[in-house]
């Protein structure tokens, strides 16, 4: 039997644009965290898998009867889910879920380079990765991109920029060539790039005055948890720590539960159900226990960093500061159609140690702060410091 759990964000995405920042949270195999066995790179619905169940099978029906009619099984597969009423259902292309994928293991194909759209239009670089294809050429932040592959991109939208650059039309692998125009100055060149196997930055530490440790997590992609772990025990004994889920959409649910074993003796991360079979997840042992924390949140933090939240919450591990977070709290479990592509449904909830419910309602702050929350976690950590 193969299968994956998936505790999904909401994803609505233009077909051939690049998947960048989607992020579902998914279960891997092993008794700690009874989730389903089997290989995450094998969704359920392929051969020696469990047949789906409920809306899956619903599902799995339109798109065969598609196929049979010489219609599209993908198109059919879209209509099911929304018929089916599941806010979290979605289908993606067999090129899109692969992806996507890629993006769960914290890798993609790119050539290193940050950009944005200025009011004017102009597309404007605004970060370059060291080491990168766009590094060793030279490019720089503030440099003007002109054109990629003799295609003029002032004015259009950024996603389709970085798509561009990536490939994603011809799924262009690592090694492909794309040409840039680019502007600094009075200056225009033009030259050739290589695309590169890249990287994400999941995990950013920096150190705020008085000696805090901030420990920014983005996404929960390959090894994020591990960063986590690593960076607690380079901080300095005496500092607090502030443990930065802003904006963080998900990730791998095995990432979620080794952060948590960061700061928690082992016990339990959450409970989630899969057509009505329990589950458990726990956390190592051997975490820090003894250094103030703080986690801040806001609207943007979801799925697996709020099971990760709620879980310092309820066990009094740590101090939230921020906003209410999404409220993403349900699973899906994903099966392959008839043509390639992959649909994903719900099958069941998760819930924080204490049993609350997140999904529709998120996770309440201990204190809520819009503005200044870096500033506000500082005053709690010196707080939590002198108790």
């Amino acid at each position: 039997m193969s299968g994956r759990d998936l505790f999904c964000q909401p994803r609505r995405f233009g077909r051939g644009a690049a998947l960048t920042l989607v992020f579902a949270s998914v279960l891997v195999a092993g008794a700690a965290t009874g989730s389903f066995p089997g290989d995450r790179k094998s969704p359920a619905g392929t051969a020696g898998s469990a047949a789906p169940v409920g809306r899956q099978q619903d599902v799995a029906e339109a798109a065969a009867e598609a196929m049979a009619a010489g219609e599209s099984p993908m198109e059919a597969a879209e209509r099911a889910v929304s018929r089916s009423g599941d806010r979290w259902g979605a289908v993606y292309s067999q090129g899109e879920y692969e992806e996507f994928e890629e993006a769960l293991d914290g890798e993609y194909t790119g050539v290193g380079l940050w950009a944005r759209r200025e009011r004017d239009g102009r597309i404007e670089v605004t970060k370059v990765r060291a080491g990168s294809p766009a590094a060793t050429a030279g490019i720089r932040a503030g440099d003007r991109l002109r054109s990629v592959d003799g295609a003029k991109v002032d004015g259009r939208p950024v996603t389709e920029v970085v798509s561009l650059l990536r490939g994603d039309a011809t799924d262009a692998p690592a090694g492909t060539a794309v040409k840039v125009g680019l502007e600094r100055g009075t200056r225009a060149w033009d030259l050739t790039l290589r695309r590169a196997r890249l990287s994400t930055d999941s995990v950013t530490v920096r150190e705020l005055a008085g000696g805090i440790t901030v420990i920014r997590i983005a996404s929960f992609t390959k090894g994020a948890g591990d960063a986590v772990r690593a960076a607690v025990r380079r901080a300095p004994a005496a500092s607090g720590i502030v443990l930065d889920l802003r904006g963080n959409s998900g990730g791998l649910v095995t990432e979620a539960v080794t952060a948590a074993s960061a700061f928690l003796d082992g016990g339990l991360v959450a409970t989630y159900d899969v057509e009505g079979d329990q589950r458990a997840l726990h956390a190592r042992s051997g975490g820090d226990t003894g250094r103030p924390l703080v986690a801040v949140v806001d609207g943007g933090t979801m799925s697996a960093a709020e099971l990760l939240t709620g879980a310092l919450q309820d066990r009094g591990r740590a101090v939230v500061v921020g906003s209410r977070t999404f409220g993403k709290g349900s699973v899906q479990m994903p099966s392959r159609l008839p043509d390639g592509s992959v649909a994903e449904l719900t099958v069941g909830h998760y819930r924080t140690p204490s049993g609350r419910a997140v999904d529709g309602r998120g996770i309440t702050p201990d204190l809520e702060a819009d503005r200044g929350v870096l500033e506000r976690a500082a005053t709690v950590l010196s707080g939590l410091g002198e108790s």
